[in-house]
């Protein structure tokens, strides 16, 4: 039996502000935009080069889902971008307008930074120790 997960849905406010976050700031490549129903779109991002999940942008649709956006993990991270080249991706990151909430910290397992995506999300920029 073999299993993965594919797609991860974020819970957004507005299409092209976060297209334009994830794809201009981030780096993410636009994978599928397909118009669904009035206001209604399919969405998906992916990280360039890996073969992991893939981000779903789902629009919110009406309040309670408006609610959680930058929510949806209760103020933890999140979300977690695997680099293989943290200082590369954390330096386009920064100058492309990405806001860490900390300087990177190298730790047991690897070198990470905290990150917020335009909503308050946390995520982490993480290379892993070979």
């Amino acid at each position: 039996m073999k299993q993965s997960i594919a797609t991860i849905a974020l819970v957004i406010a507005e299409y092209e502000e976060a297209v334009a976050f994830y794809r201009d700031a981030v780096g993410f490549t636009l994978v599928e935009d397909t118009p669904l129903a009035p206001g209604k779109r399919w969405v998906v991002l992916a990280p360039p080069g890996r073969d992991g999940a893939r981000l779903l942008l789902a629009k919110a649709d009406g309040p309670d889902q408006q609610a959680v956006i930058g929510k949806q993990a209760g103020g933890r991270v999140m979300l977690f971008l695997q680099t293989d080249d943290f200082d590369r991706d954390h330096a386009r990151m920064q100058a492309n307008g990405v806001h860490f909430l900390e300087e990177p910290r190298r730790e047991a397992y690897g070198t990470v930074a905290v990150f917020v995506d335009l909503y308050g999300n946390r995520w982490d920029l993480i290379e892993p120790r070979r």
